[in-house]
């Protein structure tokens, strides 16, 4: 029998959230202890009424890549205060968020997610503060 890879078992793990990978489009790109890269290809829908990026796309596609890589190989840990900089406009095809850890202490952890499109343009920069269930 095959042993499952970590990203393997982290989009089975995250298939239940079906908000971020089927409604939305994410997918889990690359993921390692402290670290996640997801990626989401632009649609129309994923557009306002100006023709950007919805910020709450950006938003969604950072948040999720939190999640991931707080939870890779941890117990559970949820979103506490997040905080979202639009720093410039997407012009690219596809949107690429990575997750880094800053500091993990024993109740809370602090990541830093950069989102940039496939052009290296940065499109937003989110600072977020986990809390750990278990």
């Amino acid at each position: 029998m095959e042993q499952k890879t970590e990203l393997e078992m982290a989009r089975e793990r995250f298939s239940q959230d079906v908000y971020a990978t089927e409604v939305t489009g994410i997918v889990i790109e690359a993921v390692s202890d402290d670290y996640a890269k997801c990626s989401l290809r632009i649609t129309p829908s994923h557009k306002n009424a100006a023709g950007a990026v919805m910020g709450g796309v950006l938003f969604t596609l950072a948040d999720f890549t939190f999640a991931v890589a707080a939870n890779h190989n941890r117990p559970l840990t949820v979103t506490a205060v997040s905080q979202i900089s639009y720093v410039g406009g997407c012009k690219g095809a596809v949107l690429y968020a990575e997750s880094r850890l800053i500091k993990n202490g024993k109740r809370n952890c602090f990541f830093e997610i950069t989102v940039c499109d496939d052009l290296g343009n940065t499109v937003a920069v989110v600072s977020a503060c986990g809390t750990h269930l278990e």
